[in-house]
């Protein structure tokens, strides 16, 4: 076991820092990689500028990062690291897109595994609703619709409908009883025998 408070030093610049200047890696007898961060992302660096070069592209230059702050190369913004997820086997020990990233990408992969549909299939479907829910029109239309049992996409509603079919278990006998309920023609079933009744057709 090793004290938190003891110093490591970097196989590269020779420093001895703090355990947490160095990534995680479980490999290593006192789970850490042996270059510090800082020492691994100019390495990183460098031969990223080597191999674009080597291929005749263009190396892309980061802007100027201030202390505390991070480059995503996504949406090409400098961030606070409040607004990146950690992640300890990183260089610099956060994750290489930021939250907002992240969480754009996270969306567009579910569609596509999901539905099979990209955020473009996915609006225009929305687009030849007007817009709006396909069920209460009344919402803007956001949750992509689909049969449990086939997969087809149905269409694309809003939080509220597409919760309230998923609850009655997308049952339209279900559905069409609970309309008449709400009109007032409540369905009793008939006792038919001891144990077994039937439901009005």
């Amino acid at each position: 076991m090793f004290d938190e408070s003891e110093g490591k030093a970097c196989g590269r610049c020779k420093r001895t820092q703090p355990r947490s200047s160095f990534a995680a890696d479980r490999n290593r007898r006192d789970g850490l990689q042996p270059y510090c961060r800082e020492c691994v992302a100019a390495y990183g660096a460098a031969h990223y500028r080597r191999r674009r070069e080597a291929m005749g592209k263009p190396v892309r230059e980061k802007p100027a990062v201030p202390a505390g702050h991070k480059y995503c190369t996504v949406c090409s913004e400098i961030k606070p690291h409040s607004e990146w997820h950690r992640n300890a086997t990183a260089s610099d020990g956060l994750s290489t897109r930021c939250k907002a990233c992240r969480a754009i990408q996270g969306r567009a992969g579910h569609l596509k595994r999901q539905y099979g549909l990209t955020e473009a299939d996915r609006d225009a479907l929305a687009e030849e609703q007007k817009g709006l829910c396909a069920i209460c029109l009344t919402n803007f239309a956001v949750h992509v619709d689909h049969c449990h049992d086939t997969g087809r996409v149905r269409g694309v509603l809003c939080f509220n409908c597409n919760s309230a079919i998923g609850k009655l278990g997308d049952d339209p006998d279900r559905l069409r009883r609970a309309a008449a309920y709400l009109e007032g023609n409540v369905w009793k079933p008939t006792l038919v025998a001891p144990g077994v009744y039937r439901l009005p057709s």
